[in-house]
Parts: C-alpha cells; sequence; structure tokens
C-alpha cells in the first residue's frame, strides 16, 4: 500500500494518527449519523466518538474503535474538534462510495492539535489524494444523564424486524409512542397518522428479540422527525438495544459490522415528547 510509504516526519508532529486499509469501514459509520453538517470528534486511546446533535432533543454518537484502524497512534490523553461532516464524507468516497472488487481506498488521517486541520490523504489504485478540513472550536455536548444504572426496560432484536416495522409504520404521524411492558403486547410501536393508528407488536419469545428485560410497563411518545435520521443506522446495522430510562429518554444502540466483519457502534439519545395539556 502506497500510503504505507507516506510516514515523512511530519507524523511526530501530530497528535493523531490514524491509518486504514478500507476507507468505507470509516465512511458507512459516518453516514449514519449524517443529519447535520457539522459534527464534533472526540479522540482518545480507545478511538474516536463523532457526535451529532439536533435542538437539544436529539444526539446520535458513532463509536470506532481504534482497532478497527491498521495504525492508530494518539500522543496524547485526548483531543477534540469540530469538523464539517458533508465535507469530510465528501473527501473520504472522493473515489466513489464502492470500489472495483478488490480495491479498497487506503486512508490515513492526521491531526496537529488545537487550530489546526483534519489531513486525509487517500489512496487508490496508485492515485494519491489530499484532503485538508478546517476544523472549528468544539461545542459543549448535551449530557443526557442516560445512565445504565437507571435502566428499566431494555430490549435488544435483530435490525431486519425494525426495518420491516418501519416500512409499515405510518410517517405522517408526528410521534412514536413505545411500549414496553412485563406483560402483553410486551413491546409495542405504534404511529397516529393519516391511516389512523397503526401498531407492531412483538412478543419477548419471538425469534428475532435476544434479550428481553422489563421491569415495569412504560410509554413514551418521541418526535418521529428526530428519530427518522436514526433509519440510517438500523440500515446499517445487524443488531439494535432498545433502552428507557426512569425519565422516559430514549437510548437506541446499533452495532454495525464492517466489510472486513468488525464491529462499531451507533447511539443515538432521545428525549421524549413532552406532552401539554389543553
Amino acid at each position: 500500500m502506497s500510503l504505507s510509504t507516506q510516514q515523512g516526519d511530519e507524523d511526530d508532529n501530530n497528535i493523531l494518527v490514524a491509518k486504514v486499509d478500507n476507507a468505507r469501514n470509516i465512511s458507512n459509520i459516518l453516514k449514519a449519523i449524517h443529519f447535520r453538517d457539522t459534527a464534533t470528534v472526540f479522540a482518545s486511546s480507545n478511538g474516536l466518538k463523532v457526535t451529532v446533535e439536533e435542538s437539544k432533543c436529539v444526539q446520535a454518537n458513532a463509536f470506532i474503535q481504534a482497532g478497527v484502524f491498521q495504525e492508530y497512534t494518539i500522543r496524547q490523553d485526548s483531543a477534540t474538534f469540530k469538523v464539517n461532516l458533508t465535507v469530510l464524507l465528501e473527501c473520504l468516497t472522493i473515489f466513489g462510495s464502492s470500489s472495483a472488487p478488490g480495491m479498497n481506498t487506503a486512508l490515513k488521517m492526521c491531526y496537529a492539535g488545537y487550530g489546526s486541520p483534519l489531513q486525509l490523504l487517500l489512496e487508490e489504485g496508485g492515485v494519491l489524494t489530499d484532503c485538508s478540513i478546517k476544523t472549528m472550536e468544539p461545542d459543549e455536548m448535551l449530557d443526557f444523564g442516560f445512565s445504565s444504572a437507571n435502566v428499566e426496560n431494555k430490549v435488544i432484536m435483530k435490525s431486519e424486524c425494525l426495518r420491516e416495522a418501519w416500512s409499515e409504520l405510518d410517517m405522517t404521524s408526528e410521534v412514536l409512542q413505545i411500549l414496553m411492558s412485563p406483560d402483553k403486547p410486551y413491546f409495542r410501536l405504534s404511529t397516529f397518522g393519516y391511516a389512523g393508528s397503526i401498531h407492531a407488536d412483538y412478543p419477548k419469545d419471538s425469534d428475532m428479540v435476544e434479550s428481553f428485560q422489563c421491569e415495569q410497563t412504560q410509554t413514551n411518545r418521541y418526535k418521529l422527525s428526530l428519530l427518522k435520521p436514526s433509519v440510517k443506522a438500523l440500515s446499517l446495522s445487524c443488531k439494535i438495544s432498545i433502552r428507557t430510562d426512569h425519565r422516559g429518554f430514549l437510548s437506541l444502540q446499533y452495532m454495525v459490522r464492517n466489510e472486513d466483519g468488525q464491529v462499531s457502534f451507533v447511539e443515538y439519545y432521545c428525549c421524549p415528547d413532552e406532552e401539554v395539556e389543553e
């Protein structure tokens, strides 16, 4: 791979250097959270966490573990910067989003620290392209205070059945209602649109349900417009964990397996829709 020879002394000046043989393993996971132009990147020894937020009501995180990269070096405890996600994705797919069989786009990503651009070097079939993307001051991220200790209900299921449900629910509805209960119907998704009320039920002993932990009956509504971006993650994932805490806050965690069989995670947090009594 030509990038392996692109070492240079400049690596010593960077606090973050990451190399991967297949850039699609990075671009695909970032596409799953691409519903805003900008994203905040948090780099640590564990890998990269890329965060996108909307209206202080929904937050999406893509976790790309250090093991996904062939080389991953960070020279300080952590680094945080904001970047234009649309531009980043355009650069990552500069050779096209799908390569010829046996042909991958290799990527080297470098960041020299506060105020420095994010440098990308991409190579495919002997052709090298370098991109420099301006970084910005990171915003303060929302803290949804979602703690595993406060999770009241949790369902882990295969993504394919939820993809079917999304296609059957009425997208003219303003909200998606999620019911979890120790008793029937156990797990129900409901919409209330032009077609009337539509329900999708999943019994806890269904082949599609891998784990069902429900302590008490909980019914919460979430703005469908806030959840629609998560369909991108759903389409890529093989499993999904759906959790709610005592406040009704929702966590959707998607397990995404890349072309090399490695696992990354995408997580969406969403606050419940506050219904105001007239």
